[in-house]
């Protein structure tokens, strides 16, 4: 029998999480134009959780044998009813904060204007702007028997209205097109006014139809399914893998609609046409006061002066370069020297793009492997990897197109990786390789020597400004050999591979770290559990945690975003304590310590998710260096103890401010503070050495 005392479902507990983010916007420590962002990414983080969770469980639940869910008991019927009636409250809070947040940008003289509110003269200038560069891009339709509603696509707004021509009703609808700019500029003598582009569209929509009279209108927004796999689809004789994701990613287009939403509260006629057309529910219609697409927020940051995007922005922030790892000279020689551990965003990723780039044109280098997952735009690390190819190394690239929404990326760049005379695996056949592992095999006099790195976070330049990672670089020979082998399994298929210091789903990864959890419970209250992670959904683990609580065992977490465990159950989990953290910088790191004294350390890739520990090839490596053990232990213990931007989770399943009582910390704040002292001492001892070395020259000495 399931016990579900201790457990809530994943896809409320995700909600929670997003809720979470939404509520930066209210925090006074803020900026003002941080808060439109958050309020953006909240709207993108829900638009994916339709296209991909919301798309999965109605798929299931076409089902007549509806699979349960292990951390609930529901189905996906049942899950789905939840989902929607908490996302209506989301949308009620979500207008309420924007609300907010648009009051503070008026009194910052920022107007986002309705047309009700534009003087004579604005409301001239934007009606001439819709004759002249708006009316002639639309293309309105009336529906009926000849004219069938159309293809909505995912993610575009519409116009929908209902009209009375000739004494008949029908409706009309219209795409606001894409190629538009999201807002028009006003003139004024203060401040900054513009409106957003639907808004004009909306209020004009009766010069698209002159012969009839528009009764009703609203703009809606779809939302479609994304969650197609590729392997569900695949034909094993395909001869190009590519082609196929190419077929695949045509195909997603299509998929069902799972969300529709509505800009005023629709007339019951509109939501009979949407749930008729689009096969949808009235519970899958959500209405918002506020834009339904947050994409004009880019356009408003344009328009707006640098001063006050400076002054209601984060302060910038440049990641510092060298003073753990060395930005200079060899970077090969020096890494062999010792192990490295790079914490993004406080260490600048230049540091390892430094490091590939020697590897492209030292002599000594025979080869380079690396596992890819999501690239950033004109990325670096791809330049390099094709120069060292052209350079005569031999190039070995995993490269999994099937990372959701980067798959046209990906694409793009193993062409641009195969050109130059890379050899690609496109990933393994059932399971996405979602390892971060770099491998370096150098060969000198000395003899056959590895750098390997390994990482909790993309080989991306972009996101490694913004997102909480640790790079670990080590040329440890045993780590490389295990490397060697990864690599030699991946490029056989082998899944089957025995490491000494690495762990690896779907294999090794999950019964290693539970062994090594019984390991802790056998110790009773002497034990000791702290991981991070993003997302914590795996059963097995999440029984294994209550275990050791019932054992006395102290288990503290950082889980940012979906955590199906309930802390503090009297009798249950009350050992235990979860804590999240949502600031600046996205926390993306994964981190495993086991024990007091003499911990297990692992750094790697896995989430403890089922999807992770089963069906993806992960990797987790054991952090062998005392020192940087220590400075992992620091790093989590700093976080752990943030009361600022941690929240704490609750019995309930929700997320509570935690009011402790104790100094107030922001560990991100921490970070960067404690590495801006160390990189000016840094400059101060440098300029005093450089001192003394010329009033030495000038003494004679």
């Amino acid at each position: 029998m399931m016990d579900y005392s201790y457990t809530q479902n994943r896809e409320l507990s995700w909600l929670n999480f997003n809720k979470r983010v939404m509520e930066e916007a209210l925090d006074e420590s803020v900026p003002l134009f941080e808060k439109l962002k958050f309020l953006q990414i909240f709207c993108s983080n829900l638009d994916e959780f339709c296209m991909v969770r919301v798309g999965s469980l109605t798929d299931l639940s076409l089902l007549n044998d509806q699979q349960i869910d292990n951390k609930s008991g529901l189905s996906a019927s049942e899950q789905l009813e939840l989902i929607f009636s908490t996302m209506d409250g989301l949308y009620e809070k979500k207008d309420k904060v924007f609300e907010i947040v648009e009051e503070e940008f008026r009194k910052s003289g920022i107007y986002n204007l309705g047309i009700d509110e534009l003087t004579k003269t604005q409301r001239k200038a934007v009606y001439k702007y819709f004759k002249d560069y708006i009316l002639p891009i639309l293309s309105p339709m009336t529906i009926d028997l000849q004219r069938p509603f159309p293809f909505l696509e995912n993610g575009s707004e519409y116009l929908i209205l209902e009209l009375k021509e000739n004494g008949q009703i029908h409706n009309g609808i219209m795409a606001l097109p894409n190629i538009l700019p999201k807002i028009i500029k006003l003139t004024s003598s203060t401040g900054y006014p513009f409106i957003r582009t639907s808004k004009v569209i909306y209020e004009f929509a009766s010069e698209c139809y002159p012969k009839a009279e528009v009764l009703a209108k609203t703009i809606i927004r779809v939302t479609r399914n994304a969650d197609l796999s590729a392997d569900d689809e695949i034909a094993y004789d395909e001869v190009d893998y590519r082609a196929h994701m190419k077929k695949i990613l045509k195909k997603r287009k299509r998929l069902q609609t799972v969300r529709v939403e509505v800009n005023e509260k629709a007339k019951e006629s509109f939501e009979k046409l949407l749930c008729s057309e689009l096969n949808i529910g009235t519970n899958q219609i959500f209405q918002s006061d506020v834009p339904l697409s947050m994409d004009y927020v880019s356009e408003l940051k344009d328009y707006l002066s640098e001063d006050f995007i400076a002054q209601n922005s984060y302060n910038h922030y440049l990641p510092k370069l060298g003073k753990k790892f060395g930005f200079t000279g060899d970077l090969i020689d020096r890494v062999k020297t010792k192990d490295y551990l790079l914490s993004y965003p406080y260490d600048s990723m230049d540091s390892f793009l430094k490091l590939i780039e020697q590897a492209s044109y030292d002599d000594r280098v025979v080869s380079i492997k690396i596992t890819i997952y999501r690239l950033a735009k004109n990325s670096r690390l791809v330049n390099y990897l094709c120069r060292a190819a052209e350079n005569g190394k031999e190039v070995l690239v995993i490269m999994e197109l099937r990372a959701r929404f980067d798959e046209q990326s990906n694409l793009d760049y193993s062409k641009q990786l195969y050109d130059a005379g890379c050899n690609i695996i496109y990933g393994m056949a059932g399971y996405k390789v979602h390892s971060k592992i770099c491998l370096i095999t150098i060969k000198d006099e000395v003899g056959w020597s590895y750098i390997t790195q390994i990482g909790t976070g993309n080989y991306n330049e972009s996101t490694a400004t913004g997102y909480s990672d640790f790079s670990l670089m080590t040329a440890n020979y045993d780590i490389g050999k295990d490397a060697v082998h990864f690599f030699k399994n991946i490029s056989t298929g082998n899944l089957d591979g025995k490491y000494k210091y690495l762990l690896q789903s779907p294999t090794t990864l999950k019964p290693e770290l539970l062994k090594m959890m019984d390991e802790e419970i056998a110790k009773g209250p002497e034990g000791f559990i702290f991981f991070k992670m993003n997302s914590l959904t795996d059963r097995d683990f999440i029984d294994k945690f209550q275990e050791a609580s019932d054992a006395g065992v102290k288990v503290q977490l950082i889980v940012r975003g979906i955590c199906c465990l309930l802390p503090g159950i009297e009798g249950k989990t009350e050992n235990i304590e979860a804590k999240s953290i949502v600031g600046r910088f996205l926390e993306h790191a994964r981190v495993y310590i086991l024990g007091k004294e003499h911990p297990k350390i692992y750094i790697g890739s896995a989430d403890l998710m089922t999807r992770n520990t089963e069906h993806r090839v992960e990797l987790l490596c054991s952090v062998l260096d005392d020192k940087i053990k220590d400075r992992i232990i620091e790093f989590m213990n700093i976080q752990f103890s943030d009361n600022l931007k941690g929240r704490r989770f609750g019995s309930d399943g929700n997320l509570h401010k935690i009011e402790d009582g104790q100094k107030k910390v922001n560990a991100q704040i921490y970070f960067m503070e404690q590495e801006y002292e160390i990189e000016e001492k840094s400059k101060k001892q440098s300029f005093l050495n450089r001192l003394s070395e010329a009033i030495k020259k000038l003494l004679g000495k």
